[in-house]
């Protein structure tokens, strides 16, 4: 039995939970909740010192980290279906759209977190600003062209479902005003993979 260390709020958490899902691996793995707030939780950094989830322990003391890493060993474990291509231009793709949607996530986050643990005198409009832009320009390219998927989704669809998500959750769902098919494309990933509703955060 694995265990995976996370937060039901966590995005990044929530990009494993749906991977095991897929993988069929609920039965493997035990969630364990864990709070990052403290400033050395030794729940969390015996497994990873950065003090970061999620973490997945494998072995005793043995984790692996990060989301992207978790997510393709859990790929070996099963067959079907396949989240990350063994080569040539379908794994760069996947690997791309997967370190665009993180990239949203990461400046999303960011923005989350300069209200949260800096006093509003200190918060620094331009850098605000930079964070908001690289969240619009990427969602306006994926608005142009949507990555479908042939059999099932997989790892890029799966992160970019997440950071769209998180932007619902977080930035009260702003980005869907003016992308229709941003929109159509998570109602359809929804409805192919029921752990999208079922990791959904609740505030």
């Amino acid at each position: 039995m694995m265990t995976l260390l996370s937060s039901p709020l966590s995005p990044y958490g929530r990009k494993v939970k749906i991977a095991t899902a897929l993988k069929g691996l609920e039965d493997r793995i035990e969630v364990v909740q864990v709070d990052t707030n403290p400033l050395d939780n030794p729940d969390i950094t015996r497994g990873n010192p950065l003090g970061k989830i999620p973490a997945l322990v494998i072995d005793g003391d043995t984790a692996i980290f990060d989301s992207h890493v978790i997510c393709e060993y859990l790929d070996t474990l099963a067959p079907a279906p396949v989240l990350f291509p063994k080569g040539g231009v379908e794994r760069v793709r996947t690997l791309t759209l997967g370190s665009l949607a993180d990239g949203i996530l990461d400046a999303a986050l960011l923005l989350v977190y300069e209200k949260r643990f800096r006093p509003e005198e200190k918060w620094h409009a331009p850098w605000q600003e930079r964070q908001q832009l690289k969240i619009d320009r990427s969602l306006d390219v994926l608005e142009r062209k949507p990555s479908d998927w042939k059999d099932s989704p997989d790892y890029g669809h799966l992160t970019l479902a997440c950071a769209l998500g998180y932007l619902d959750f977080r930035h009260e769902g702003k980005w869907r005003a003016r992308r229709p098919g941003l929109v159509a494309w998570l109602d359809t990933f929804a409805r192919a993979v029921p752990a999208f509703e079922e990791t959904r955060p609740k505030a």
